[in-house]
């Protein structure tokens, strides 16, 4: 079984996900980075100064400050501002991976017609 796991683990896919995963996790960091710092300060001042991350809705109907002030007081909060600026890091790592993946395929030797 040992020697089983060990041809497993020498295989190429296997270190190809750990490659991956780790990468992937950096790459996360730089999106994160680029929604934050960039992208949401864009989109802040195109809306005159609105901080849509920090946009939320208390469901038991008083004003608070902010989104952990509500949820410190036991209230259920619609974060729609935090839902929104996740969905632009997921578009902004889709679209990337796109290009990737069509680069890729770009560059892969066209193959051989079967006889």
């Amino acid at each position: 079984m040992f020697k089983e796991f060990q041809k497993f683990i020498a295989q190429g896919n296997v270190l190809d996900l750990a490659v991956g995963i780790i990468i992937g996790g950096a790459f996360g960091k730089i999106v994160n980075s680029v929604v934050n710092d960039i992208i949401m300060p864009l989109v802040s001042l195109a809306l005159k100064g609105v901080n849509v991350a920090g946009k939320f809705v208390a469901l038991d109907g008083n004003a608070y400050t902010t989104a952990e002030e509500a949820k410190k007081a036991g209230t259920a909060v619609l974060a729609y501002g935090s839902f929104l600026q996740n969905s632009i890091d997921f578009l902004i790592i889709a679209f990337v991976l796109f290009m990737i993946v069509k680069q890729a395929n770009r560059l892969k030797a066209p193959a051989s017609p079967e006889p």
